[in-house]
């Protein structure tokens, strides 16, 4: 007979777990197994967490009134730096999502 210890997720870290999901490239089932979560359990917390009827946290640029925002023209470096600030953006929550479930699963809860 096996009995599996349930672990507690705080707010929080389901929360970044779903920003991160929705941030990142990677697939729920990828992300699902570098964190050690049953698939399942990221997809009731990202159906939970996402406001009804948003089916992604990109939104489109927009000007505050409803309008889409005319683009200026963007150089090259000005992309680069801004794919670059996403990517860092995103590498900097995966770390602190890591060192929260490190935490959770060695038993040092933070």
């Amino acid at each position: 007979m096996s009995s599996k210890t349930r672990r507690n997720f705080t707010d929080e870290f389901k929360a970044e777990t779903v920003a991160l999901l929705e941030s990142s490239d990677r697939p729920l089932s990828q992300l699902s197994q570098e964190l050690g979560i049953e698939q399942s359990v990221l997809r009731t917390w990202r159906r939970k967490l996402r406001p009804s009827g948003v089916q992604s946290s990109r939104p489109a640029a927009s000007t505050g009134n409803g309008h889409a925002a005319a683009m200026p023209a963007i150089t090259a470096d000005q992309t680069e730096i801004r794919r670059l600030r996403r990517e860092l953006e995103r590498v900097q929550m995966e770390r602190d999502i890591l060192k929260k479930a490190i935490g959770i699963f060695s038993g040092h809860a933070k």
